[in-house]
């Protein structure tokens, strides 16, 4: 049966008679040639539709020394990328759906070790994809810079710490914080703590940035603990600055996750959110709005930035020029705890 279904299969020499024309005219068809008149180009694809032909991927790959597949790289732990964290879902929506629109195919790779790492290393300098979209990078990492420097279009989502010249999409995390800090203010609180992010990542770092610069504008003093964007370190973090600074009246988390965290942590030690704490998150995931109270926090466009970055890597591989760095607006949104 299944030689069957093989002898069946449309070829090429079919869509050829079927069309009137050449296997070789045919071939430049469906491989994208922009050399054949318009007239024989829908005649082929014509027999091609007629047909049900499919095209050879791999010899069209060949030919165009395009794949079609773009792949979207993050360097994180798989356990954290299909965790609750929604930023993860929400960047790789966006990519999706713009690849979709340009049918081209999404290739996703976790490098959350070295292994990992050096697999994703081979497979994109190895050309099996026509460009890389890097998110949730960590440190200086060098492949963004190598992979641009071979000449394969590279964006990443955020700026890459070790990598000047390769273009990223970002938003306003410093502005965003510094209004989140000046709500705080604005409604009396004078002892703000952060629950600032891991200093790897350029979000940790501008995030716990705009606090300071907004409580030293402010003549007021920093009260800092650190975590890594989870809830497992946002508590121990919130219960680690009740415990030096049992004074606080207001915290900063740096990612709604953290802030969650902080709302349990306070809730069991007694602390009334807003009368007694008030805390302020960032990211505005779905959860935010559920929380109990629910949670004022930075509403970043997650989605958007998965779209934007597509966008703009799109734009790269067909040979424009494009902008080297994208800023998106925050927007503090504001609710019962703060």
């Amino acid at each position: 049966m299944a030689a069957m279904t093989t002898a069946q299969r449309p070829t090429l020499e079919a869509v050829a008679r079927r069309a009137g024309v050449s296997r070789a005219t045919v071939s430049r068809v469906v491989n994208g040639s922009t050399t054949v008149a318009e007239p024989i180009r829908e005649a082929v694809n014509r027999a091609v539709a007629e047909l049900g032909y499919v095209p050879n991927l791999a010899a069209r790959s060949l030919v165009t020394q395009r794949t079609d597949s773009i792949a979207l790289v993050m360097p994180e732990a798989a356990t954290r990328v299909f965790s609750d964290d929604q930023v993860f879902p929400g960047i790789i929506l966006g990519v999706s759906q713009e690849l979709e629109a340009a049918d081209k195919q999404l290739v996703l790779m976790l490098a959350g070790s070295p292994a990992g790492h050096a697999r994703v290393e081979r497979y994109t300098t190895g050309r099996h994809v026509d460009g890389v979209l890097f998110a949730s990078l960590h440190g200086a990492d060098p492949l963004p810079g190598r992979l641009a420097r071979l000449g394969i279009p590279v964006v990443c989502s955020g700026r890459p710490l070790g990598a000047a010249d390769v273009p990223y999409v970002d938003v306003d995390q410093v502005g965003g914080v510094t209004a989140a800090i000046r709500h705080l203010i604005d409604i009396g609180r004078r002892r703000i703590a952060t629950i600032a992010g891991p200093q790897d990542m350029v979000a940790g770092i501008e995030r716990l940035a705009g606090y300071r610069d907004t409580v030293s504008a402010a003549g007021l003093p920093e009260l800092v603990a650190y975590g890594d964007f989870t809830r497992e370190s946002g508590a121990a973090a919130m219960r680690q600055l009740l415990a030096e600074h049992p004074e606080l009246d207001a915290v900063f988390a740096a990612s709604d996750l953290m802030a969650h965290a902080a709302l349990r942590t306070l809730r069991e030690a007694g602390r009334r959110v807003p009368e007694d704490v008030a805390v302020i998150g960032f990211d505005d995931i779905e959860t935010a709005a559920y929380t109990e109270p629910p949670l004022t926090t930075v509403r970043q466009p997650i989605q958007e930035i998965g779209r934007q970055m597509t966008r703009q890597l799109l734009r790269l591989a067909a040979g424009e020029t494009i902008e080297t760095a994208l800023v998106l607006p925050t927007e503090l949104i504001r609710r019962e705890s703060a």
